[in-house]
C-alpha cells in the first residue's frame, strides 16, 4: 500500500499544485485496488465480531431487566410501544426516549419473549457499527486502515460489554457513527441530501437517548464548516438543513407526546412534572452536566438512596456524596471525582482508555501529514472530526458532576477506533522521514507501557500478559525505527505492534464475553482494585463504593450490614442473594420463586396491574415471570410521583391492583414521597404474607379497622 492510493498530492513533484482547483474537486482518495487479501479480512472481522457478541448472550439472562420489561410491554401494547411504557397498563415510562426498545420489542414481537430476542439486535447493531467504521476508514485510508479500525472497535472492552447488552447505548453508537459517515459523505462531494441524513441520524439518536447524541454535533458541524466544498454560505445554509432533519427526526415525537392528554397516556419516568421535556433538559440534560438531578438518587433535595445514605451516614458533605463515602467533596460526589484524568482512573482506564493516548498522538500526527495540502482535504477531514469528537465527549464526561457510570465511555469507541487506524496507516505510509518513525516509536512505547499499568490493576488476572506486551511493545518500537523497514520485516513489525496494543483490550473482551452481566451497573473484564464510578465497589460491577453501606450499619428492611441496598450481591453475575433478594431493589431486578408466579398468574388477567412495588426494577422480574403488568411505583428510582396515594387508592378501590409486593426499592428505604406514603397506606390496611421470601399484601382483603 503506497502513498498514491490517497490520489495526487499538490505538494509533490508532478502535481498541479492549483489550490483553487482542488478546492473546486474535493481531494479524495482514488479508488484502489481492492487487496486480495481484503475479502478474507473483512470476513474474518466480521463473522468473528458476531461470533463474539452471540457467543454465550442468553447467560446474562434478562440483562438490565428494567428495559426488558418495558420491552415486554412494547411488544403486546402498540400504546406502550410508542411511548417506551415500563407496563403494558401504560402507568410510566422508562426514563429514556423509546427508539432503542423500539427496535428490541419488534424482534420480541416477531420470535417471542427471550433473552436472545432482546439482547441479539443489540449483538447485531455492534456487527453493524464495527463494519460501518470499517466503511468510513477504509474509503479514505484504504484496506489495512479500515480493518485496523475495525478490529480496535470490535475488541474495545466497553463495545463489547454493551453491544452484548439490552441499554440504550448500542443503538447511539450505531446512529452516531451513522452521522458521521453520512456528514463525511458531505465533505466529499457537497451534496445536501448527506446533512439531511446526517440530521436524520442525529434526531434518531435523540430519541435514543436524549441530549448525550449533542456531543457529536458541535464535531460534525465544525467538521463540515472547515472542509465542505461548497462556498461558505452554502456550507451555512446546509448545517441549518442539517438541523431542520434533526428536529423533524426527532421533534414528532417529542410533539405527540406533549400534545398528548397526560390522562390517556403513561407518566414520564424521571421527571417530577410529567413533562418530557423536564426528563429532556432537566434529569437527563443539563441535571447530568451540573449534577442538580431533581428526582434521582443523589439530586434534587438528597432524594431516594442519597437520602437514605445521608442517615446512615450522619449527614452529607460537599460534593453531593454521604459522609463518609469515597468521591465526597471530589467534585463528581458519589459518582466518582471530576477532571481531566477521570477517563483513566480505574474505574473507567480498562474500559476505554487502553488506546486514548496513542488515537490522541496519531490523530495530530495524521492531521499533520497532511498538512499542507489544499482545505477539502477528506482524509485530513475525517481525522478532525473523529478527534474533535473525541475530545468534546472526553471532556464532557471528565467534568460532568452529575450521575456517571462507567459504560457511559462506550461513546468514545468510534472515535478511538478511527483515529488509531486512520492515523496509524498515515504514519506507516510517511515512515521514510526520520521523525515520523521517531513518535511512531515512543507512540507504541507509551501505548505498551499503559496496557502495562491497566493490566497491573487486576494482579490476579494473567500475570504474565502485562510482561508479554510491555516486551513486545518494546521490540516493535526498536523496529519502527528502523530507516528502510520494508518486506517481512516490515510485516513482522506491523504485526507485533498490532498484537502488543490489542492484547490488552482482547483479554478483556475475552473476560466479559465469558461473564454473565445483569442488573443496571456493570463493567468490562476483571475486577479492578480502586474502581468506583458510580456504585463501583470490586470495580464497579453494580455495587456500591467500597461494597458497604454507609457508616456499615444494618439498613433498612432487615438487610444485612455492609450490603448495598442498590447491589444484587455478586456484582455482574446473576444472583438472588445480597440485598433485595427476590424482591430486587434500585439496579437490580426482582426474582420470584415458582410459588410466587403462580400465586401472580391465577386471575391474574382480570386486573389491570397483577401487582404494584415501588421502583421499576422490583417490579420488572415480576412482570417478565408473569407476562402480566406490573405498576411500578415511582418509576426508577422511586421518587417520581406516580401513581399518587389518592391515585393509587382509587385503583385500589375499583379492584385495578390485585397486590402490593414489600421489600425492593422501599426495603432499602429508596421511596420518599409518594411512594412512602403509598407503602405506608397499605402495610396500614392490609394484612401481610410471605411468599417464596416476599412479603405481599392481598389488595382486595383490607384489614378491619378499629373503632375511634
Amino acid at each position: 500500500m503506497t502513498t498514491t492510493e490517497l490520489g495526487p498530492d499538490p505538494t509533490t513533484p508532478g502535481s498541479t499544485g492549483d489550490a483553487s482547483a482542488v478546492d473546486a474537486a474535493p481531494r479524495v482518495p482514488a479508488p484502489a485496488p481492492s487487496p486480495r487479501w481484503e475479502p478474507w479480512a473483512l470476513a474474518a472481522l466480521l463473522l468473528g465480531t458476531a461470533v463474539a457478541y452471540l457467543w454465550g448472550l442468553g447467560s446474562s439472562g434478562w440483562a438490565n431487566s428494567f428495559y426488558s420489561a418495558a420491552v415486554q410491554a412494547g411488544s403486546v401494547s402498540w400504546k406502550a410501544f410508542f411511548f417506551g411504557s415500563s407496563d403494558a397498563a401504560n402507568s410510566i415510562t422508562v426514563d429514556k426516549p423509546p427508539a432503542s426498545l423500539w427496535v428490541m420489542a419488534l424482534s420480541v414481537r416477531a420470535f417471542g419473549l427471550s433473552s436472545w430476542s432482546i439482547l441479539v439486535p443489540q449483538a447485531l447493531m455492534g456487527v453493524a457499527s464495527v463494519a460501518l467504521l470499517w466503511a468510513t476508514v477504509r474509503r479514505y485510508f484504504g484496506a489495512a486502515a479500515g480493518l485496523i479500525a475495525g478490529l480496535v472497535l470490535a475488541l474495545t472492552p466497553v463495545a463489547v460489554l454493551m453491544f452484548r447488552f439490552n441499554n440504550p447505548d448500542a443503538l447511539l453508537v450505531l446512529l452516531t457513527l451513522a452521522a458521521a459517515w453520512a456528514l463525511l459523505r458531505g465533505v466529499q462531494d457537497g451534496r445536501t441530501r448527506w446533512l439531511v441524513l446526517t440530521g436524520v441520524f442525529v434526531g434518531l439518536g435523540f430519541l435514543t437517548k436524549q441530549l448525550q447524541v449533542m456531543l457529536v454535533v458541535p464535531p460534525l458541524a465544525l467538521t463540515y464548516l472547515l472542509f465542505g466544498p461548497p462556498r461558505l454560505g452554502r456550507r451555512i445554509a446546509q448545517l441549518f438543513a442539517a438541523l431542520a432533519a434533526a428536529v423533524v427526526a426527532a421533534g414528532w415525537w417529542l410533539l405527540a407526546v406533549e400534545l398528548w392528554p397526560a390522562s390517556s397516556r403513561p407518566w414520564i419516568g424521571g421527571s417530577q412534572n410529567n413533562s418530557i421535556l423536564e426528563l429532556t433538559l432537566g434529569y437527563n440534560g443539563l441535571g447530568r452536566l451540573n449534577g442538580d438531578e431533581r428526582g434521582s438518587v443523589t439530586g434534587g433535595g438528597r432524594s431516594g438512596a442519597g437520602a437514605v445514605a445521608e442517615a446512615a451516614a450522619g449527614g452529607a458533605v460537599p460534593g453531593g456524596a454521604p459522609a463518609g463515602l469515597p468521591g465526597g467533596g471530589g467534585g463528581g460526589g458519589m459518582w466518582g471525582s471530576t477532571g481531566i484524568t477521570r477517563m483513566f482512573e480505574p474505574a473507567q482506564g480498562g474500559q476505554i482508555a487502553w488506546l486514548i493516548p496513542a488515537a490522541l498522538v496519531l490523530g495530530v500526527l495524521g492531521i499533520v501529514l497532511r498538512g499542507k495540502l489544499t482545505r477539502v482535504d477528506v482524509p485530513r477531514a475525517v481525522l478532525v472530526l473523529f478527534g474533535s469528537w473525541l475530545l468534546t465527549a472526553g471532556l464532557v464526561f471528565s467534568f460532568m458532576a452529575g450521575i456517571f457510570h462507567s459504560y457511559y465511555t462506550v461513546a468514545l469507541a468510534p472515535q478511538i477506533a478511527a483515529l488509531v487506524g486512520g492515523g496509524a496507516m498515515l504514519a506507516w505510509r510517511g515512515r521514510e522521514r526520520t521523525w515520523v518513525r521517531g513518535l511512531s516509536a515512543l507512540t507504541m512505547l507509551a501505548t505498551a507501557w499503559w496496557s502495562w499499568e491497566l493490566l497491573g490493576r487486576s494482579p490476579s488476572f494473567l500475570p504474565w500478559l502485562r510482561w508479554a506486551v510491555l516486551v513486545l511493545g518494546v521490540v516493535a518500537a526498536v523496529a519502527l525505527l528502523v530507516p528502510r523497514l520494508t518486506g517481512r520485516l516490515a510485516a513482522a513489525t506491523a504485526a507485533s505492534a498490532v498484537v502488543a496494543a490489542l492484547a490488552g483490550p482482547t483479554a478483556y473482551a475475552v473476560d466479559t464475553i465469558g461473564t454473565p452481566h445483569t442488573g443496571a451497573l456493570n463493567t468490562a473484564g476483571p475486577a479492578v482494585a480502586g474502581g468506583m464510578g458510580g456504585f463501583g465497589g470490586r470495580g464497579g460491577r453494580g455495587e456500591f463504593p467500597g461494597g458497604m453501606f454507609p457508616g456499615g450499619a444494618a439498613q433498612p428492611g432487615g438487610m444485612p450490614a455492609g450490603t448495598p441496598p442498590w447491589s444484587g450481591g455478586r456484582g455482574r453475575g446473576a444472583t438472588t442473594e445480597g440485598a433485595g433478594g427476590a424482591a430486587g431493589n434500585l439496579l437490580r431486578g426482582s426474582e420470584p420463586g415458582p410459588e410466587l408466579t403462580a400465586l401472580l398468574e391465577s386471575g391474574g388477567d382480570g386486573y389491570t396491574w397483577v401487582a404494584a412495588t415501588v421502583g421499576s426494577n422490583s417490579a420488572s422480574g415480576y412482570q417478565l415471570a408473569t407476562g402480566l403488568p406490573v405498576l411500578p411505583i415511582g418509576g426508577f428510582n422511586g421518587s417520581d410521583p406516580s401513581p399518587t396515594l389518592a391515585r393509587f387508592q382509587q385503583d385500589v378501590a375499583a379492584g385495578r391492583i390485585h397486590y402490593f409486593i414489600g421489600g425492593g426499592a422501599m426495603a432499602g428505604g429508596l421511596g420518599e414521597g409518594a411512594s412512602s406514603a403509598i407503602s405506608e397506606w397499605v402495610t396500614q390496611h392490609f394484612a401481610p404474607s410471605t411468599v417464596d421470601g416476599v412479603t405481599l399484601y392481598d389488595l382486595t382483603e383490607p384489614q378491619p379497622q378499629a373503632g375511634p
